[in-house]
């Protein structure tokens, strides 16, 4: 067993052109009165990282820890979400995802999926230099339109779709083993890697690559009406990273798990921030401390009522509450006596 390490926080969804949210620094020094200990940092947003510059620069990477550290608080891990989303793109996805692409690669998904894969290698690099051997990002998704099987899907779709999503990532897999870290998909609707089946279906496709491991995310089961408490049981050796992010169902005779196409504080499931949703956390934190999960804890606000600023302030007194600091004793130890060979076999009569 081990103790979970956190709060940290996940700044993709703070970072803004105002102050405290401009720079890193800034928000840094704001997280930090909060009471976080670690920030993780999304790759794509300049205004807190350059991505070339960390990859190339162990300099660089150094001044980017210096900046943390000074407030008391570590860099957990980076972040290419978006970078990864456009590994894979279906072609019916193509203009609503070239905004997470440089202006001069909009409209050519192909020279766009190739600096994906660039991009998330650097990363690859930026995590060795700062000394981090876990990363977070998307799978993206070629079969996500036929996620439903209607029309019946033909013979053989989703195997090729599993096929070529793996042809595309087995060689950034291979940077990522190469700088001794661990490439973590976060399982996600709208993604290919959505559930724990098709995490399986990847992780078949790639070979077993020893790389290939989860980010877990409650919320986003929640939503599906997973059981994430026994996902936990059955994917624990790959769990190394954990987002603390909170969700509600709520059964109605007008929707389900699609929405509707309604806006997300119509939903039947939505994200809320932690606390005021269903997720049961102290299961989660049980189970995670009691399978050896030594990783951060890292809050992500994502909530359709409360303000980020009011979620981040209860963020940290919340994760705080539940982590767990594992027993170095069995409760039971006082009623136990010293054990030996010779006692054991007169114990037992033999």
């Amino acid at each position: 067993m081990k103790t979970i390490q956190g709060p940290a926080i996940f700044l993709a969804q703070f970072l803004d052109d105002e102050p405290p949210f401009n720079n890193l620094n800034n928000i840094c020094k704001w997280a930090s009165e909060l009471g976080y200990k670690g920030v993780q940092i999304p790759t794509w947003d300049k205004r807190c990282f350059d991505l070339e510059k960390a990859a190339a620069s162990k300099t660089y990477t150094d001044e980017i820890k210096g900046t943390v550290e000074q407030y008391g608080m570590q860099v957990t891990e980076l972040s290419t979400h978006q970078q990864g989303q456009l590994v894979a793109v279906h072609p019916a996805y193509d203009t609503m995802f070239d905004v997470f692409a440089p202006a001069e690669l909009r409209g050519y998904p192909s020279e766009r999926q190739k600096w994906a894969a660039e991009q998330v290698k650097k990363a690859a690099k930026a995590s060795r230099n700062l000394g981090i051997d876990v990363h977070a990002t998307f799978s993206g998704a070629l079969l996500w339109p036929f996620m439903y099987p209607w029309p019946q899907r033909p013979d053989g779709l989703v195997e090729a779709g599993f096929k070529e999503l793996a042809n595309r990532w087995e060689p950034i897999l291979n940077v990522f083993d190469e700088n001794g870290v661990d490439l973590c998909y976060e399982v996600h609707a709208g993604e290919d890697l959505h559930d724990g089946i098709t995490f399986e279906r990847f992780v078949e496709a790639t070979n077993k690559h020893p790389r290939v491991k989860l980010l877990f995310d409650p919320s986003h089961f929640v939503l599906q009406q997973l059981d994430y408490l026994q996902m936990i049981d059955h994917y624990n050796e790959y769990i190394r990273m954990f987002h603390v992010k909170d969700a509600e169902y709520h059964y109605n005779g007008k929707s389900g798990v699609y929405g509707g196409y309604q806006s997300w504080g119509d939903r039947p499931g939505r994200f809320r921030s932690l606390g005021d949703g269903q997720v049961d956390f102290t299961g989660i934190f049980s189970k995670l401390s009691q399978y050896g999960y030594g990783g951060w804890a890292v809050m992500e606000w994502e909530c359709c009522i409360k303000s980020p600023e009011q979620g981040a302030r209860e963020g940290a007194p919340f994760i705080q509450s539940h982590i767990i600091e594992v027993t170095q004793k069995a409760f039971d130890d006082f009623a136990g006596g010293e054990s030996n060979d010779e006692l054991n076999r007169k114990i037992l009569g033999i």
